[in-house]
């Protein structure tokens, strides 16, 4: 789901094209925005409190063969939503899921691993180290 939820619509929409003919499927629950409340903990293990609201868009897809697909992704694109809970669907699918590995989930997941070590190559570029040099205790 990290893969799918991390990649751009557009790109998610044409993979998804790519895999040719789809099953039947319906919205179970149509794409729609709201919000949701953040909660976090001070040092990750302190008393929880409401940190704040975040907009999320879902959706669920039902296949025509009963499996149920689930999709949530922060910010308002609804879209985006539909196409995790489809990709999702599909996966549960025992005849869709290597199209779906293979297809899908792969090229992504080399796209979203060269971005980070991109990025990684941009931060390493800019790292400063910080020496102390010891004073005599004279």
């Amino acid at each position: 789901m990290r893969v799918l939820v991390e990649a751009e619509e557009g790109e998610l929409g044409r993979l998804v094209g790519e895999l040719g003919a789809l099953p039947e499927h319906d919205d179970v629950r149509p794409p729609e925005t709201g919000l949701v409340m953040v909660r976090g903990r001070v040092g990750g293990d302190g008393a929880p409190f409401n940190l704040g609201e975040a907009t999320v868009s879902r959706a669920a897809v039902r296949l025509a063969s009963g499996e149920l697909g689930f999709g949530y992704v922060l910010g308002r694109n609804q879209e985006k939503a539909r196409l995790v809970a489809l990709c999702d669907a599909l996966w549960q699918c025992g005849r869709y899921r290597s199209a779906v590995e293979d297809g899908i989930l792969t090229p992504l997941r080399a796209r979203i691993e060269a971005r980070r070590q991109l990025a990684d190559q941009h931060t390493a570029a800019t790292r400063v180290d910080f020496f102390t040099l010891v004073r005599g205790d004279d």
